[in-house]
C-alpha cells in the first residue's frame, strides 16, 4: 500500500496533464493506466494515429493534383500502405514515449492496470489497494454504436480499427458525418477508396455555423465524398467479409441499400467508466452516463473529482487537458478555472474546420443583436501561391459594443488560425482590436483581420 496526495485513473490528455500539474504544484502523484503505453485514446488510437494519416494522404493529393502546376513533373507517387502504417505507429510511439519520459522528469508513480474505487479514498490496482487524499477520474469514453450495428473491428469497425485496416478498401459506408467520420471518410477517399458517408440529420457536423456546413459538404463532394443526410440508418449485414447497410430516408420514408468492403461506424462516443466500481460507491451519474460534478470539478462523494469525456461537455482532448490543470490547481488549495465560452472545435480536413464561441444560429435563437464580418480567402495571397483559396473567415461580434462572440473558420491551417480569436475573446476583445493588428503579409491569418475589418468599415481586399 501506499499513500499518496493524488492518484489520478487514466492517462490521456485529461488525466497525464493532470497528473503532471500536480506534480509542478508539490502534491505526491501517482497514475494509473490500464493501457501498456501512456497517452490514452488521444496519443495511442485517436487524434495523433489519424492526424499522421491525414497528413499523409493529404501529401499525396498535393502530389497528385498541384504538383504538376508548380513545374514539379513526375509520377504520384504510390501507396504504400505497411509503410504509411509503420510512419504512423512510429508518430504514436513517439508521443507515447514523450509522456513516459514526463512523467519520470515530474517523479509521478506510474500504476499498471485497471483500477477500481472500492472506498472513497482507496483505489484498487489487481491486488493492491493505494489511499490518497484526492481521486481523479479522467478515463475518458469509447466509441458507440447503433441499434442493428454490431462492430467486428475488421469488416464493421471504429475509427480505432479504421486506424488498422489491413489493406485500402475500394469501398467504405461511413455511418455519421461528424468529426471522425469526416477526418478518416477523407483519408480513405485520397488514398483512393469510393466512400459514401451516411447522416441521420440534414446536414453534416451537428452544431456548426450553418453557412460552414453547406461549404465544408459542398468542398467534400468535390472532393470525391459521396453524402447522404437525412438518411437514418436501419441495419448493417455482414456476409462473406463485405457488408450490406440498409437505411431509410427521413423525409419520404425511401428505403435503399449501400454495399461496401468497410463500414466505419461514426456515430459518437460514450463515457468509458465501467469497472471502476462507481455505482457501489453512490457516485451520482447523468441520465447519459456521464459523472455529475459542481463547478470545481468535485463529485459527490468527498475527495472524488471527475474531468474530461467522463463529465459533461464536449468531448475534446484539450477540454480534458484545461480540466486536468484546473483542478490540479484546485487540489493544491488554488482556484481553478476553465472558460468553457472559448473552448475552439477543429476538423483537421483539407480544408480545416474551425470553430469557437456562438454560431449565428445560437445567437439568433438568443435573440442578441449581432454583426458579421466574412472574408474569403480567395482574396488571400498566401492561399492562392497555395492551392487552397477555398472556404473563408467569419466573425462573429455583438452589434452595440464590437465584443467578438464567435468566430468560424473554413481553409488553409484553420485549426491554427482560430487560436487568434480565441485569446482575443479571452480578454474580452472587440473586432476592432484584431483589426487594428498589424499581421504579417502574406500569410493566411491576414484572411482573420480582413475579417474583423468587415465587422466595421470593411474589408480591404474584397
Amino acid at each position: 500500500m501506499a499513500n499518496f496526495d493524488v492518484i489520478v485513473i487514466g492517462s490521456g490528455p485529461g488525466g497525464y496533464v493532470c497528473a503532471i500539474r500536480c506534480a509542478q504544484l508539490g502534491l505526491k502523484t501517482a497514475c494509473v493506466e490500464g493501457r501498456e503505453t501512456l497517452g490514452g485514446t488521444c496519443l495511442n488510437i485517436g487524434c495523433i494515429p489519424s492526424k499522421a494519416l491525414l497528413h499523409a494522404s493529404h501529401m499525396l493529393h498535393e502530389a497528385e493534383t498541384n504538383f504538376a502546376a508548380m513545374g514539379l513533373k513526375g509520377k504520384a507517387p504510390s501507396v504504400d500502405w505497411a509503410q504509411m502504417q509503420a510512419y504512423k505507429d512510429d508518430v504514436v510511439a513517439t508521443n507515447t514515449k514523450g509522456v513516459e519520459f514526463l512523467f519520470k522528469k515530474n517523479k509521478i508513480t506510474r500504476i499498471t492496470g485497471w483500477a477500481s474505487i472500492p472506498a472513497p479514498g482507496q483505489v484498487k490496482v489487481g491486488d493492491e489497494v493505494h489511499t490518497a487524499k484526492h481521486i481523479v477520474i479522467a478515463t475518458g469514453s469509447e466509441a458507440s454504436s447503433l441499434p442493428g450495428v454490431t462492430v467486428d473491428e475488421t469488416t464493421v469497425v471504429t475509427s480505432t480499427g479504421a486506424l488498422t485496416l489491413p489493406k485500402v478498401p475500394k469501398t467504405m459506408v461511413v455511418i455519421g458525418g461528424g468529426v471522425i467520420g469526416l477526418e478518416l471518410g477523407s483519408v480513405y477517399t485520397r488514398l483512393g477508396t469510393a466512400v459514401t458517408v451516411v447522416e441521420y440529420l440534414d446536414a453534416l457536423v451537428p452544431g456548426a455555423d450553418a453557412e460552414v456546413a453547406r461549404t465544408f459538404q459542398r468542398l467534400l463532394k468535390k472532393q470525391g465524398m459521396e453524402i447522404l443526410t437525412g438518411a437514418a440508418v436501419q441495419g448493417v449485414e455482414v456476409a462473406k467479409g463485405k457488408a450490406k447497410v440498409s437505411y431509410k430516408m427521413r423525409k419520404d420514408g425511401a428505403e435503399a441499400t449501400l454495399d461496401a468492403d468497410v463500414v466505419l461506424v461514426a456515430t459518437g462516443r460514450r463515457p468509458f467508466t465501467k469497472g471502476l466500481g462507481l455505482e457501489d460507491l453512490g457516485v451520482k451519474m447523468t441520465s447519459r452516463g456521464q459523472i455529475e460534478t459542481d463547478a470545481q470539478w468535485r463529485t459527490n462523494i468527498p475527495g472524488l473529482y471527475a474531468i474530461g469525456d467522463a463529465i459533461p461537455g464536449p468531448m475534446l482532448a484539450h477540454k480534458a487537458e484545461d480540466e486536468g490543470m484546473a483542478v490540479a490547481e484546485v487540489m493544491a488549495g488554488q482556484h481553478g478555472h476553465v472558460n468553457y465560452g472559448v473552448i475552439p472545435g477543429v476538423i483537421y480536413t483539407w480544408p480545416e474546420v474551425a470553430s469557437v464561441g456562438e454560431t449565428e444560429e445560437s445567437l439568433k435563437a438568443g435573440g442578441r443583436a449581432f454583426k458579421v464580418g466574412k472574408f474569403s480567402f480567395m482574396g488571400n495571397g498566401r492561399a492562392k501561391a497555395t492551392f487552397s483559396g477555398d472556404g473563408f473567415v467569419k466573425i462573429l461580434a455583438d452589434k452595440d459594443t464590437d465584443r467578438i462572440l464567435g468566430a468560424h473558420i473554413i481553409g488553409p491551417s484553420a485549426g491554427d488560425l482560430i487560436h487568434e480569436v480565441c485569446v482575443a475573446m479571452e480578454f474580452g476583445a472587440a473586432a476592432e482590436d484584431l483589426a487594428r493588428t498589424c499581421h504579417a503579409h502574406p500569410t493566411y491569418s491576414e484572411a482573420v483581420r480582413e475579417a474583423a475589418l468587415a465587422c466595421g468599415d470593411g474589408a480591404i481586399h474584397a
